[in-house]
């Protein structure tokens, strides 16, 4: 009998109509006969952003995996992307540059497509794709204020809620399974406790990462054409640098940085942190640029987990998913694609029915998050200041990218796979091939013949840097 049969008649309830909510409640409408998304806010009009969603001004970066499974369970996504004027990245080795330890890695086809498109316009079509599924609903500007549970708290059967647009007394609404995707402010820990199973486990490693936005009008000429460029710190360096071509014709450019090295939201002091980056690239195109909207500060604390997978008991009926479940820095670009995977996971767990759900889905769901845990987390912890646990793996880990970051100055395969990993198209090990290592040792030891004998190149280099008159190093 098909899931499709056994759950004829069955409602699920999605809290909260974040990315991760609305693939969550798109991977249950295939499973149960009614899905009703709740969510706190009012939505916005096209292109606008939501409330709930303060980094929505930012920048954001739809790794290939994630569009990947997006465009399985919404079919169409990508084409309708780039109709409504999202950048199409024909491949990402060829056409954003990467500085990393010192200098650009070397660029090459990976074979790596992208969509270059902001926050606002990326959730509002995928809300507006979810939302033509017949059997989902959603519920805007409501309050969720609990569980409902059965007399024994082994169940959770509905929630209790507020609906604004109808009136501010408070109602229930039943379910046969409830999941919480309402973000870092996740409220389940209270509930769970409540409910006598306890809190799980928590795992927080403050980065105190800070950052300001403006958004830009395009011009061909700008970066030669291409379609990004990406600063990014190496200790003891805190400072980071983006800019991304979005969708309107627009850049979006980002910069700030660690463990209070921030950027205000005062243009001039923008535009100043731009200039003292290591090259004056992205200066280059905003001295000048339209300015479009901006600059709009956000501020990121700390990296959390929530190790649901580890508590001995859980209720039936309701599954904690997304951000609620592990919140990580969002300069690495993994959260819209990790929930990704948590939506495949989740069908992949309905498929063989409800039993054990909760421990099935968090089991399976933890080890997609141990690959992004492992290397957002590794790389904050490359700062000797940022608190946290440094295992083995993680110190390994950081001595390895390092030297990767050496040999992908000179070698366009290294720096290939370095982006299949962090687009997660490939698994993490596969940089750790043989194949791989070896370009690795063959790249640090030139870099050893580069330092050692080209001290005076690399001082006139760092003094035309300096005075901005070098050539685009987009090779």
């Amino acid at each position: 009998m098909s899931n499709e049969a056994k759950n004829r008649g069955k409602k699920a309830i999605v809290i909260g109509a974040s990315m991760a909510g609305l693939l969550a409640a798109r991977v249950l409408a295939d499973h149960f006969d009614e899905v009703i998304i709740l969510e706190r806010d009012v939505f916005p009009g096209p292109g606008s952003n939501r409330k709930g969603v303060p980094q929505g001004k930012h920048t954001h970066v739809l790794l290939e995996r994630g569009r990947q499974i997006m465009e399985k369970y919404l079919p169409g996504l990508t084409d309708e992307l780039i109709q409504k004027g999202a950048n199409k990245i024909k491949d990402a080795g060829l056409n954003i540059s990467w500085f990393q330890n010192g200098q650009f890695n070397k660029s090459g086809a990976s074979g790596i497509p992208g969509v270059g498109v902001s926050r606002p316009t990326l959730e509002g079509t995928v809300r507006a794709h979810v939302l033509k599924t017949p059997n989902i609903s959603a519920k805007e500007n409501c309050k969720v204020l609990g569980l409902l549970t059965t007399t024994d708290n082994t169940r959770v059967t509905g929630v209790r809620l507020i609906d604004y647009q109808k009136n501010e007394a408070e109602e229930t609404l039943s379910a046969d399974l409830v999941v919480d995707a309402s973000g870092r402010g996740s409220r389940s820990p209270k509930w769970l406790e409540e409910m006598g199973f306890g809190k799980p486990k928590v795992e927080e490693v403050k980065v105190n990462l800070g950052y300001t936005s403006c958004f830009f009008r395009r011009e061909a000429e700008h970066l030669s054409g291409k379609d990004g460029l990406v600063f990014l710190s190496t200790p003891p360096n805190k400072r980071i640098g983006v800019i991304l071509a979005q969708d309107d014709n627009r850049w979006v450019v980002t910069l700030g940085g660690y463990l209070g090295d921030h950027v205000r939201a005062v243009y001039d002091e923008f535009q100043k942190v731009a200039k003292n980056l290591p090259g004056p690239y992205i200066y280059d195109v905003i001295k000048d640029a339209e300015l479009l909207s901006g600059p709009v500060a956000y501020k990121f604390p700390a990296n959390l987990r929530h190790y649901y997978e580890k508590l001995k008991r859980f209720p039936d009926g309701y599954l904690v998913f997304g951000d609620a479940l592990c919140s990580f820095n969002p300069i690495y670009g993994q959260g819209m694609t990790v929930a990704a995977m948590e939506a495949e996971t989740l069908g992949e767990c309905l498929q063989k029915g409800e039993i054990k759900l909760a421990r099935r889905f968090f089991k399976k769901a933890s080890k997609v998050i141990d690959l992004s845990w492992d290397s957002a987390v590794g790389g904050d912890l490359s700062f000797s200041e940022v608190e946290g646990r440094r295992t083995p793996l993680i110190r390994f880990l950081n001595w390895y990218i390092g030297k990767l970051h050496i040999a992908a100055h000179h070698d366009a395969k290294v720096s290939t796979a370095f982006l299949r990993v962090i687009n997660m198209i490939s698994p993490a090990p596969s940089i750790l091939k043989p194949g791989i290592v070896w370009r690795i040792i063959k790249g640090n030891l030139r870099g050893k013949k580069v330092r050692r004998g080209n001290n005076t190149e690399a001082r006139n280099v760092a003094k035309q840097i300096k005075a901005e008159k070098v050539e685009y190093p987009f090779t």
